[in-house]
């Protein structure tokens, strides 16, 4: 069984030009990927100033992407980040949040994504604070799907180092208090898991009762240490038996847009295939269907220093061969190699903490 499938646009860096988008949604869509959620950790309207309208060009701007969406057969969503309201959602926090989500529904959406992550949590009312939140936006929204976004969405404890200790029972007291129509999203036992099992995943459905909606955080390669290496190869860890237990299956693309298109094409396959999936064989594949044969061959026999010794792992000489290699392809993805070989997708710590 293969769940939705879709794109969600959520790392902190560079985002994508709206070419880009409208390209992954044409190119995804074939095979499998039904959904795109827009939210760039750098688009601030959509995260610390929140309360801000959009100028009209950019919300012109969505208003074209989504069109291309539908057009595509793809539904579009946007993830708003309301920063700490759940500290102060009193009245002028209603009045700025309901302006907000009439600008919202004006581009037509399918999808509203509520997000609780990335501020601090450790709060005794957190849960019942974000239901209130959460059923005072689905009552007013013209989005057929609200989605949330809990503020700890993963077991992993480095959420708690970062953003304080999660209060006792978080997860169960938000899927009891939740709506059961409101999907919950969750990134598996780790921020980037490295599998998600059957048993994690049942787990999970009973604490939030309802079947978690996926934020797989892979291929995506943002962060300062992310930043550094490419991540092209197939998905693994993320078997066809899964596909019962979740309620959809979201891909946390890279910074490279084109690049992310390999990956993303690969999880489609390990669904489809079941038990016949290999990853090699599907490598192989989505690479010669998104590069072509010729630069395939070239990314295949540099994945070792692209993927795994990134640009902390490499020499200047190699560096130098590297980026003479990619720069004699006219294509897409091989200037954002080139690109990235020249440090222009780095991120800073400072970007993870103001974005």
């Amino acid at each position: 069984m293969t769940p939705e499938l879709g794109i969600i646009e959520g790392f902190f860096g560079r985002p994508y030009s709206w070419d880009e988008r409208a390209d992954m949604v044409r190119a995804l869509a074939p095979a499998g990927y039904g959904f795109y959620l827009y939210a760039p950790k750098a688009d601030a309207i959509l995260r610390r100033r929140w309360r801000e309208p959009y100028p009209d060009a950019d919300l012109a701007a969505l208003g074209v992407f989504a069109q291309v969406c539908r057009d595509t057969g793809v539904r579009f969503g946007v993830g708003l980040s309301p920063y700490e309201l759940f500290l102060g959602f009193d009245a002028p926090a209603k009045d700025a949040l309901a302006a907000k989500l009439a600008q919202l529904d004006s581009l037509g959406l399918a999808d509203l994504g509520v997000f609780f992550d990335d501020m601090k949590g450790d709060l005794p009312e957190l849960a019942e604070r974000q239901v209130e939140i959460v059923h005072w936006i689905a009552e007013r929204t013209t989005a057929s799907r609200v989605i949330a976004c809990p503020s700890y969405y993963t077991d992993d404890p480095v959420l708690d180092r970062v953003f304080g200790q999660r209060p006792a029972n978080y997860l169960e007291d938000l899927g009891a208090g939740l709506d059961p129509a409101i999907q919950l999203m969750w990134t598996g036992e780790e921020v980037c898991a490295k599998e998600f099992s059957p048993g994690h995943l049942a787990r999970v459905t009973e604490q939030m009762r309802r079947k978690p909606f996926l934020w797989d955080n892979y291929p995506v390669n943002d962060g300062p240490r992310m930043s550094r290496h490419l991540h092209l190869r197939a998905f693994t860890g993320r078997p066809a038996a899964i596909g019962p237990h979740v309620a959809a299956h979201g891909v946390n693309t890279a910074s490279q847009a084109v690049l992310s298109r390999i990956p993303a094409m690969t999880l489609a396959e390990s669904y489809a295939k079941g038990d016949g999936y290999e990853y090699l064989g599907a490598f192989r594949a989505a690479c010669k269907a998104v590069l072509g044969p010729e630069l395939t061959d070239s990314v295949e026999r540099t994945l070792l220093l692209l993927e795994d010794a990134g640009l902390d792992g490499i020499t200047a000489e190699q560096k130098a061969r590297l980026h003479a290699r990619f720069s004699a392809f006219d294509h897409p993805a091989a200037r954002e190699i080139v690109a990235w070989l020249d440090g222009a997708f780095a991120i800073g710590a400072e970007e993870l903490q103001t974005q």
